[in-house]
């Protein structure tokens, strides 16, 4: 199983204590390897002052090769490996799906709420936050780099919800096809690739806590609960849900087998409930890792074992065999799965 971190292609790294893959690895009896990848201005934007795009797509590549070539001296079979990611680490899985130079480099994905929603359509904001990158020096420092990659997203701001991720993958830019080419290419690769791709309940709860704004706005006497649950609502569906069972219909159409899944772990717990992020305390890292962590807040040590532990089988069970039940669910009110058609 191999790991792909999250963090809008701007913030993390594979070796973060929260993403320790020791209990997934010894409890599912799986070997699992973390990426570390370029990130911001050097990994995910490219095209303008001869700098190419998709630098940290790429560093994944070179690490699925390595694996390929190296794993079996550690006991891994080569030709059985199974991407995993959240966030963006899912929309980077499902963009290597149709990567040049990955055929064969793994044979299941696990896409963890990918903002599949606002993957498309990027070419102009792209274009914009280049011009804007274009003045910084081959020979800049790590302070000027960071001080213009600030500059540089938010000049993404007038482009709606996909300013929220600014920095991302680039179609038509190697090594991905262009956008007008991309459904066509995961209809070719999906009888190859096992699929298993999911959203959590409320998923955009995470940044609405993250907003004094917001937060205000929800606690508005009378209305401002309701309002803020409805915000959750669409926002979810639009950036994660759709997109999320858009890409299931269309693989299993294609002759591939698809599964999707709904994580409501800790729906209703204020104020993030099974907020984007919430699937993370119960796949990695040790609960001492989580322990300050607000989304798990009032969750005691027991649970979060016994329910992660539940979690990490099904996904090292999927990684093992490609499969599921058709339908299925974790009990207590953990998640819910169907097979796609």
């Amino acid at each position: 199983m191999v790991w792909i971190h999250g963090g809008s292609y701007v913030f993390g790294a594979g070796d973060l204590a929260v993403f320790d893959v020791r209990p997934l690895a010894l409890e599912g009896n799986v070997i699992v390897v973390s990426v570390t990848y370029r990130l911001g201005l050097l990994g995910f934007l490219g095209g303008y002052a001869n700098r190419p795009a998709n630098l940290g797509l790429l560093d994944m590549i070179s690490a699925l090769r390595w694996i390929n070539t190296n794993i079996a001296a550690m006991g891994g079979d080569p030709t059985n490996v199974t991407l995993f990611g959240q966030s963006a680490g899912g929309d980077a899985a499902a963009h290597l799906m149709i990567a040049e130079g990955t055929e064969g480099l793994f044979q299941r994905a696990i896409i963890q709420s990918a903002p599949l929603g606002i993957s498309r359509g990027r070419a102009k904001m792209n274009a914009k936050m280049g011009q804007k990158a274009a003045t910084l020096k081959d020979d800049a420092s790590i302070d000027e780099l960071l001080r213009v990659q600030t500059k540089v997203a938010e000049s993404a701001r007038g482009f709606g919800l996909k300013a929220a991720m600014p920095f991302g993958t680039q179609y038509g830019h190697h090594p991905l096809p262009s956008e007008d080419q991309a459904y066509a290419a995961w209809r070719r690769v999906a009888s190859k690739i096992d699929l298993l791709i999911g959203y959590t309940a409320e998923e955009t709860a995470l940044f609405l806590v993250m907003s004094p704004r917001l937060m205000r706005l929800r606690k508005t006497p009378w209305v401002g609960e309701a309002l803020s649950k409805a915000m959750v609502a669409t926002t979810t569906r639009k950036v994660y849900q759709r997109g999320a069972l858009t890409f299931a219909r269309r693989h299993a159409q294609a002759g591939g087998r698809a599964y999707v899944y709904r994580l409501d772990w800790g729906k209703g717990r204020y104020p993030y409930g099974a907020a984007h992020t919430i699937d993370l305390p119960l796949l990695l890292g040790e609960p001492a890792s989580w322990q300050h962590a607000d989304i798990v807040k009032g969750v005691d040590e027991a649970t979060l074992l016994e329910h992660g532990q539940r979690l990490r089988t099904l996904w090292a069970d999927f990684a093992r065999t490609g499969q599921l039940t058709s339908t299925g669910k974790l009990e207590p009110n953990i998640m819910e799965w169907w097979q796609a058609t």
